[in-house]
């Protein structure tokens, strides 16, 4: 069995709209004295991604409508903000003080559609999710490739709440060039069982390692993950359950 190893990519300066990010990137992994490798995988948190692309809201140019308003009423957050989050969902899941959980128009149910007030760089901003998180990945992986000759995978990383558990995890909202499924369904275990619903998300597995070395607060936007090698064509869509298939909704 292959050691996992998890490097900090630190360094990087602070991103703005149109911002080179895989030179950026690539200029933080050659100041740790890491050689990259086609099996390795860039997990990359979303809102350096989102700066680059110019997902900014400034909440100076919001009018918040009737139902933003009314739903602030119930969360307690400024109705600016709450227009926001209205505008990247397609469905409002449940309203509580402090959270709105919404279905964003990407395709997850998450709080607030992923819409994020801290470490934007200013006062009265918003950081939003890309638009499409796996075209953004393969954008920078293809990037990677160009400037360094190697096409590691990459995935682009934000941190959900889950149901019935405290804390929150940082998953997989993107990914390029990795299997972010493992399937085991149809192998047998060491006493001969056959599996029947073993799928691991992997592509989540490395995100929320990657998080260990990143923190909340260190200013750490990438990590590098070596040695679980899950080079695929695979993206991190796949890791939305069909909702034929959620008990949970």
């Amino acid at each position: 069995m292959t050691p996992l190893t998890v490097i900090p990519i630190a360094g990087v300066p602070e991103i703005e709209p149109g911002a080179p990010l895989s030179a950026l990137l690539l200029a933080g992994i050659q100041r740790a004295r890491l050689l990259l490798q086609e099996s390795d995988v860039l997990v990359v948190t979303q809102k350096v991604v989102s700066k680059a692309e110019g997902r900014i809201v400034d909440l100076a140019s919001v009018r918040p409508g009737e139902e933003a308003r009314r739903l602030a009423g119930l969360t307690q957050f400024d109705p600016r903000h709450v227009e926001v989050i209205l505008c990247e969902s397609i469905r409002v899941v449940r309203a509580a003080p402090r959270v709105l959980v919404t279905e964003t128009r990407q395709g997850f149910i998450c709080a607030n559609a992923g819409v994020d007030r801290s470490n934007v760089g200013g006062v009265d901003r918003l950081v939003l999710l890309p638009e499409d998180p796996d075209a953004s990945a393969a954008q920078l992986r293809a990037g990677i490739e160009k400037e360094a000759g190697v096409a590691p995978g990459v995935i682009i990383s934000d941190s959900f709440g889950r149901p019935w558990r405290e804390g929150q995890v940082n998953v997989a909202i993107g990914a390029a060039g990795v299997a972010c499924l493992r399937d085991y369904r149809g192998q047998a275990d060491p006493d001969g069982y056959e599996l029947q619903g073993s799928v691991l998300a992997v592509g989540d597995e490395l995100a929320a390692a990657a998080e260990l070395v990143m923190g909340k607060l260190l200013r750490v936007p990438a990590a590098l993950v070596r040695g679980a090698d899950l080079r695929g064509q695979g993206d991190a869509r796949v890791l939305l359950r069909d909702p034929a298939a959620d008990l949970f909704r």
